[in-house]
């Protein structure tokens, strides 16, 4: 029995014919579309970047696969949805990825899980905070010009971990075993400034500023006279953090957590929006501003409450912010609330890229595991913001935009003189890829 018949497919039959499927079809790839991830690199730069932060201590004799192209390999596999180092053995020789990576399909095959395995453990803690300095290098670059003002969303994330990892803490919060990584994206564009692998326990305010100020400090550099808004929910507002923005010229919006004080405080405004609802019924929203100042705090700070009554009850909540002349309702409902975007940047991060396989026992292994998957997230939303511009993938979540134009069949052939890549006639994403690769090719 010859190979075919031993590996066919048996379906159904249509108008009396046999209809059957085998594995004879030789060189083909179900991802054609990493090519695009390819012309993107060479415009964006992250991967080169990342390469040249990390120091090779190879003994380069016996050395098969350069940073850049185990780099490659790894981050476009990634944002094909091929998220584990294991993808790696099964995917070496397809010839999309191998031509990605700057090989033909006849040459040396791409590396193997084994190979990536002992990349991931051997970065060091210095080649941690290089790479973590690339993104922030890397967002700025994103920029033509210096923009008037940015914002700075900050959040963090459960990845639940599983057997014996370093530094994993049990969260009472998320009820499990988990990092919490941190997230900061300019709120915006929903661009990425870094993320930074932490232990399962949250921020101390004394962290939250070693970390903005880190950034602060390069993004002021590049851009002198930009204006910057912090934002974040209650567990990043401390006095740690509002001194230092005051001190720094840096604007700031924080969620504050309910206590007595501020309740006690917010009852008249809570009763007025009482006597308003029992009038009219349905849901009533009134806005005030008043200063209050915590025993920690150096100074009383603007607390703009939101006095919300449905027909469940109250639901007050509170900001501090160092936003003096804003109406109060524009900002909890406009400057605060906007913040919900990053649940979206976190998703595209989070389940879209798979960024929680943080499954190594080594801490700086699995921080380097969330930067491959941060360049990842890179490549995506450039992909998206340059190329599906004016497009109906333009907003369109990164899983989405992976079926529609990456997952792509194709047949390829290494000519004498070319690498032919054949799609098929009836590819539905054809106009849409027209337009991408005339945007990433032949545009300047």
């Amino acid at each position: 029995m010859d190979i075919s018949s031993q590996e066919c497919l048996h379906f159904a039959s249509i108008s009396s014919k046999e209809v059957r499927a085998d594995f004879t079809g030789g060189q083909m790839t179900s991802d054609a579309g990493v090519l695009l991830l390819r012309e993107m690199e060479k415009r964006v730069g992250i991967i080169r970047a990342l390469s040249r932060a990390i120091r090779d201590n190879r003994h380069q004799s016996y050395v098969k696969h350069s940073l850049n192209g185990l780099l490659s390999q790894r981050i476009f596999q990634i944002v094909c949805g091929y998220e584990d180092a294991n993808d790696s053995d099964a995917l070496r020789v397809d010839p999309a990825f191998k031509a990605a990576c700057e090989k033909l399909p006849s040459e040396q095959e791409l590396a193997s899980q084994p190979t990536f395995s002992r990349l991931e453990n051997s970065i060091q803690k210095t080649d941690l905070y290089r790479i973590a300095d690339i993104f922030v290098e890397s967002f700025i670059a994103s920029y033509e010009q210096a923009p008037e003002a940015i914002i700075l969303d900050l959040d963090d994330t459960d990845d639940p971990t599983h057997g014996a990892q370093q530094l994993q803490f049990f969260n009472g919060y998320y009820d499990e075993y988990c990092f919490l990584p941190l997230h900061i994206y300019e709120g915006i564009s929903g661009k990425l400034i870094t993320t930074i692998l932490r232990p399962g326990k949250r921020l101390k305010g004394k962290e939250v500023v070693s970390i903005i100020k880190r950034i602060i400090k390069k993004i002021r550099h590049a851009w002198p006279k930009v204006g910057i808004l912090v934002r974040g929910d209650s567990h990043f507002a401390s006095p740690e953090a509002f001194t230092w923005c005051e001190s720094n010229d840096v604007q700031y919006i924080f969620g504050l957590t309910k206590n007595t004080i501020l309740m006690t405080m917010a009852q008249p405004t809570l009763k007025q929006a009482k006597t308003l609802q029992s009038e009219k019924g349905g849901k009533v929203r009134l806005f005030k501003s008043f200063q209050y100042q915590a025993r920690s705090w150096h100074r009383k700070i603007r607390v703009v409450l939101k006095a919300e009554i449905t027909e469940q009850g109250e639901n007050p909540r509170f900001v501090a912010t160092s936003l003096e002349t804003s109406r109060p309702s524009f900002i909890y409902e406009i400057a605060y609330c906007s913040r919900g975007r990053m649940e979206n940047f976190i998703k595209d991060h989070k389940v879209a890229l798979n960024s929680d396989r943080t499954s190594c026992h080594n801490f700086s292994a699995n921080c380097f595991r969330l930067f491959l998957h941060s360049a990842a997230y890179v490549l995506m939303h450039t992909l998206r913001e340059k190329a599906l511009a004016g497009t109906d993938l333009a907003k369109a979540q990164f899983d989405t935009i992976r079926l529609r134009v990456l997952k792509i069949g194709a047949e390829v052939r290494e000519l004498k003189t070319k690498l032919l890549f054949r799609l098929p006639a009836s590819c539905p994403a054809k106009d849409l890829l027209k337009t991408m690769n005339r945007r990433l090719v032949l545009s300047p």
